[in-house]
């Protein structure tokens, strides 16, 4: 079952613990790619200073002050993708970085599963995700979707820690709001 936008008007930190556990699904050219996500960062208004919103909205961050559950998508560092789904209100601009995902489906055999889709970039290449899924909106999509999972984490196995390379943020930069699970060999970075 696909999630619904009402999953994602919900308040960011929320969005992102809870979207550990669910499917990412990227359906491209026939072919169907699957990943379990472990892996969040959320980014919360325009107060937040590790957000791309805190400098207010501009051609790059429009969507983020959009309808919740449309796709984020920018390039960094002249390589890589990141992938976001935006979050809570519209007029408010949040989202959630998703940082990585354990392959479920769509994966090669002979590759070395663990480094597949283990950080923002990599997960990025894995699905075939770019700046043209930009403000795809991922209730209605066919190409990039969330799947709801069997299984119900508790609060257990959902890990909090400080998002990574934000260092610049001031206080914002100490924020509990990455979010992984705990003893997946597939998070990018343990803390």
């Amino acid at each position: 079952m696909r999630l619904t936008r009402d999953f994602f008007e919900r308040p960011t930190v929320e969005v992102a613990q809870r979207l550990l556990g669910k499917a990412l699904v990227r359906v491209s050219g026939g072919q169907r790619k699957v990943g379990l996500i472990v892996e969040t960062e959320a980014y919360v208004g325009g107060d937040d200073l590790a957000s791309h919103a805190s400098r207010g909205k501009t051609q790059r961050t429009a969507v983020m002050f959009g309808q919740a559950g449309f796709a984020y998508v920018y390039f960094i560092y002249g390589m890589y993708h990141c992938f976001n789904v935006v979050t809570e209100r519209e007029g408010f601009p949040a989202a959630v970085l998703v940082r990585s995902v354990e392959p479920l489906e769509g994966f090669d055999k002979g590759q070395n599963i663990y480094k597949i889709a283990n950080g923002p970039g990599k997960l990025c290449r894995w699905l075939m995700i770019d700046r043209s899924l930009n403000e795809t909106d991922l209730i209605e999509s066919k190409g990039l979707y969330f799947e709801e999972t069997v299984g119900i984490l508790t609060g257990e196995e959902i890990l909090a820690g400080a998002r990574i390379g934000v260092n610049y943020a001031g206080s914002y930069a100490f924020k509990p709001w990455r979010f992984y699970l705990k003893g997946n060999r597939f998070v990018s970075k343990d803390v």
